[in-house]
């Protein structure tokens, strides 16, 4: 009889915790509880409820544990890393964090690696810091303050959301390793320390400028070019600068050694050169040419090959030479993932770089005097975050690779040697990992880690013994939830026109059988939504907020669709995407079909949101299929993609036009929301910041007027002053509330 109440009150106790979520489990167990007190079920029910503790209990004790509610403010505690670097010369590193608005420089130093807070920024001002970098010698950090880095324009110009009545200004700073107030070197971006550890490089107004690190002279500018100069490289030895002039339709790299000697130029040609880089014994350099801009139009509406080529120059004979050519296929097209081509002039006579060539994002090695590349990843997988190590022997990277079939939808660190294709992943397992480097000692690899629960933190690895330790592991907040959040799992399924889409379910546990449930549709569109927390700010709070809703009892399915990375060329660069017809909302509608056939959701309480191109293509699923998304919410996004993009097609400065320009700018209407507007019916928040830098506020502000001429129920939130990636933690949170609350509004009974 002590065993039958134990198990009853526990049971009572659980589910009243859970009351709303679990009424009907509830009902039946205390029915269930009734009929057991009979004498011909005592028996068994003493039996059962041995069972029931053993088994059930732990389960709905589980189940309490995740659906325990918690507010946005603790799930957007974490302290996010970003930034994270190593000095070329010791080990000693340094990241950014930002903690509820407030960013700041940390660091650590082998061989114990305690992380310390270097800076002391105090107030959630919107001000980013970026552009960290760590000297040689060890003895400073450099960084930059201000601006909006990852914009599409205007990245360098002042933020001001606290609307200050003198922005603040984008600034370059030093600041000892040791510890002591930062120093103000002036503004500018780019800040590149030189390998003696006495001068920055920077750029300011399209020119090249120095100044000592640690503030002791006036910034001086090197020289004066035509064009807008930037990408400076110090030489191995710290005694000449490599740097790109870009002049619209071509492009120089030019070298600059001192005041008496005149800037010379690296086989000046009708190209366009970058990516300029060092040999290690400093008598060569390699870089990337492209044809220059021009020749006659070619059709908007199919895809063309973009070529590419590697050069080399030898200084003592003032020769330039190709010594590999991309294959003239679309996947050999210059590639637009992150670095680019990735190129490096690495030890053992081997120049690397990455190409889409085969299909996927693959790093090649091909030695300096040129030949046939070698292939140094295969598989099905891409390379990202690819670093170097100081040593040149060594290639580390952030791949969707691994032994676990659901490693497509992680990202791991992957080590492989430049003159060989011997890759291991040295992080399995269902964890995420990204941006490593390998300290200058070849003893230690860094990197940035999370699961589905525990956030991004820095992570030190022993690369003898493979022990991990996680690196300031006590900024993490008591009150952030990361017990109560749940694992995400994969889905797949396919598009109307047999193309095979992931995307990642978030499927409380309890509540009703029949759930509302809500599409998330990233931005970029370039990116990939992971089986746990993202390697990006933007999508991380995109992660907190999906598991807020789901803590809300909302299903919540990302959308990995066709324009994203991850699953090869011919899903990054459909033919028929963007402009060209939009064929990636065929996944978004996809997506919301399989949710209306899933017996756990409400297919008359399906919502979706989206930033940025997940905002054109949460305009897009309400324009087209207001019949299927019954509410959404639309943040940043594009609505007219005939505006600011087709000039050139029509009414170019010359005779000749696109010989498909009509058919393309149709198209583009088409696959503009804005067409969509007399089948729109569902309501819609529609959130912007008119600061704004990567989709214009017209855009929005657009949109609105078309919506309330047509009666369409509509809410709006404009952040003023701030930008697309809402530099201030209040705006973010601000607009996460917002979101949340509306979708709660219209999809919750």
């Amino acid at each position: 009889m002590i065993l039958f109440m134990i198990t009853k009150f526990t049971f009572i106790n659980i589910f009243i915790n859970n009351y709303y979520s679990n009424k009907s489990i509830l009902h039946v167990m205390n029915m269930f509880f009734k009929i057991s007190k009979s004498g011909f079920y005592l028996k068994i029910f003493r039996r059962l409820s041995l069972l029931i503790l053993v088994f059930i209990i732990p389960a709905a004790i589980q189940l309490q544990s995740q659906n325990k509610p918690f507010t946005m403010e603790e799930i957007k505690s974490y302290p996010f890393p970003s930034s994270l670097t190593s000095s070329p010369g010791v080990a000693r590193i340094a990241w950014v964090f930002n903690e509820n608005g407030l960013r700041n420089i940390f660091v650590a130093e082998g061989p114990e690696f305690k992380a310390r807070q270097l800076t002391n920024y105090s107030k959630d001002d919107g001000q980013g810091l970026s552009s960290v970098s760590v000297s040689f010698d060890g003895n400073w950090v450099v960084y930059i303050r201000g601006g909006d880095f990852g914009s599409n324009w205007d990245d360098a110009l002042p933020v001001n959301p606290s609307f200050l009545p003198e922005p603040p200004k984008v600034q370059i700073w030093s600041v000892p390793f040791e510890g002591s107030e930062p120093i103000l070197l002036g503004e500018g971006v780019n800040p590149v320390i030189s390998p003696n550890s006495d001068y920055i490089a920077f750029i300011k107004s399209g020119q090249i400028w120095k100044i000592a690190i640690d503030g002791s002279t006036k910034s001086e500018k090197l020289f004066t070019a035509r064009g807008r100069n930037s990408s400076p490289v110090w030489s191995p030895d710290g005694s000449r600068i490599a740097f790109v002039s870009n002049r619209q339709d071509h492009s120089f790299i030019g070298i600059y050694t001192d005041n008496e000697t005149p800037v010379s130029w690296i086989d000046p040609s009708f190209n366009r050169d970058g990516s300029p880089r060092w040999s290690p014994d400093g008598t060569h350099i390699t870089f990337i040419r492209q044809p220059g801009r021009g020749g006659s139009p070619k059709p908007v509406l199919e895809a063309h090959h973009s070529p590419w080529m590697i050069m080399t120059y030898e200084f003592s004979g003032g020769t330039a030479k190709q010594i590999w050519k991309a294959p003239e296929t679309l996947r050999g097209s210059i590639p637009s993932t992150q670095g680019r081509t990735n190129l490096h002039w690495a030890a053992e006579g081997r120049i690397i770089f990455l190409s889409y060539h085969d299909g996927w994002p693959h790093l090649y090695s091909i030695p300096e005097e040129g030949g046939d590349p070698l292939l140094l990843t295969p598989g099905n997988f891409m390379a990202e975050y690819i670093n170097l190590s100081s040593d040149g022997k060594w290639l580390v990277f952030a791949g969707n690779t691994g032994p676990d079939a659901l490693d497509i939808d992680r990202r791991h660190i992957v080590r492989v040697p430049v003159d060989k294709p011997e890759m291991e992943v040295m992080t399995p397992g269902d964890g995420l990992e990204w941006t490593p480097v390998i300290t200058p000692d070849g003893s230690s690899l860094v990197y940035i880690s999370a699961t589905s629960q525990q956030p991004p933190m820095p992570v030190k690895m022993d690369l003898k013994d493979r022990s991990t330790i996680l690196l300031a592991e006590e900024r993490l907040p008591e009150n952030f939830p990361e017990k109560h959040l749940i694992t995400p799992t994969q889905v797949i399924f396919k598009a109307e026109d047999g193309v095979t889409i992931h995307g990642t379910l978030f499927k409380p546990m309890g509540g009703p059988v029949k759930k509302p449930a809500v599409i998330y549709v990233h931005g970029g569109p370039p990116r990939q939504m992971l089986l746990g927390w993202h390697y990006s700010s933007y999508y991380s709070n995109a992660y907190a907020v999906n598991q807020y809703l789901a803590s809300r009892g909302f299903i919540v399915l990302s959308v990995n669709y066709r324009l994203g990375i991850g699953y090869g060329y011919e899903f990054h660069r459909p033919v028929d995407g963007g402009t060209r017809g939009a064929s990636e909302y065929k996944d978004i509608k996809a997506a919301g079909e399989w949710l209306a056939k899933q017996r756990f959701v409400d297919s008359k309480r399906i919502g979706i949101y989206g930033g940025s191109y997940g905002g054109y293509l949460t305009a897009m699923a309400l324009g087209r299929n207001s019949d299927l998304f019954a509410a959404g919410v639309d943040i940043s996004g594009v609505h007219d993609r005939t505006v600011n993009r087709t000039h050139s097609w029509l009414i170019p400065d010359r005779y000749e036009r696109a010989p498909d320009s009509k058919e393309a700018l149709e198209t583009a209407w088409k696959s503009s929301p804005v067409s969509s507007i007399e089948t729109w019916t569902s309501p819609v928040l529609i959130i912007h910041a008119d600061d704004d830098r990567n989709v214009r506020f017209s855009e929005s502000t657009d949109l609105a007027q078309r919506l309330i001429q047509k009666d369409v129920p509509m809410e709006t939130l404009v952040i003023v002053d701030d930008t697309h990636h809402f530099m201030k933690q209040k705006n973010q949170l601000r607009v996460n509330n917002a979101t949340v609350n509306f979708l709660i509004r219209y999809l919750h009974k």
